[in-house]
């Protein structure tokens, strides 16, 4: 009985994960890039800081998706994410652009924390599972 019940844990935790990084993933590929230069060049960017940016968040995603990247590596890459999307925040709103534009990275910054949520608790039942391994083959 406890077997099945850590098993349909493990699922909701996997789906949890998986489907906001999924969607988050996908918010970034949507955007269409003279859009995207358009914007960068209305907060004053430089166009080299968007070609960047661009390959940054493109190894960020790599990390994320790609299961057999290390956790650290993918904390490091959710860290950079939530620094892309907290100043892409601050930008629109120091331009004075209204709800309409900066909701983009609030909304993903939303998919961003409920992806980091369920990578958390991921690893936390990785290594719960880790060390009850351990003990048992002990």
């Amino acid at each position: 009985m406890e077997r099945m019940e850590k098993m349909k844990v493990s699922k909701g935790l996997v789906a949890g994960f998986w489907i906001p990084t999924a969607l988050f993933a996908l918010a970034y590929a949507q955007l269409r890039l003279p859009d995207v230069a358009a914007a960068f060049a209305h907060l004053g960017f430089p166009p080299y800081f968007r070609i960047e940016l661009s390959w940054a968040k493109l190894a960020g995603l790599a990390a994320l998706l790609v299961p057999v990247v290390p956790a650290r590596l993918k904390e490091w890459a959710y860290a950079g994410f939530a620094i892309t999307l907290v100043s892409a925040l601050v930008a629109h709103l120091a331009v004075g652009d209204g709800a309409a534009v900066w909701s983009w990275p609030v909304g993903t910054g939303v998919l961003w924390g409920v992806s980091y949520f369920f990578f958390r608790r991921l690893q936390k039942q990785e290594n719960i599972d880790n060390r009850r391994s351990r003990r048992s083959s002990a």
